[in-house]
């Protein structure tokens, strides 16, 4: 399984974007700070998952949604509408 992710940054309210095989190992690389993005910005929350069955579709669509703003502002409104007002907190989310 393969997984497109999105962090939360709760120090800034920032989104992180990301790709794995391993969602639990990348996460706990994450909250250790061993990625140059979380490193500044612990601690986060996993706020949207999606999984593949396809290493290449999970590609995709993380591809899709760091390039473009259509696709992020539709995920964005997910996220926002599943989390309420949590989710709005921060920059970025209006």
């Amino acid at each position: 399984m393969y997984h497109v992710y999105v962090l939360k940054s709760k120090k800034t309210g920032d989104l992180y974007i990301g790709f794995t095989s391993n969602l639990r190992q990348r996460l706990e690389a994450h909250k250790n700070g061993e990625s140059g993005w979380t490193k500044t910005r612990l601690p986060f929350d996993l706020v949207y998952c999606e999984t593949y069955l396809d290493a290449h579709d999970a590609q995709e669509r993380e591809r899709q949604l760091k390039r473009h703003g259509m696709a992020l502002g539709q995920l964005k409104r997910r996220i926002k509408r599943s989390l309420g007002v949590y989710a709005m907190e921060g920059a970025g989310w209006n």
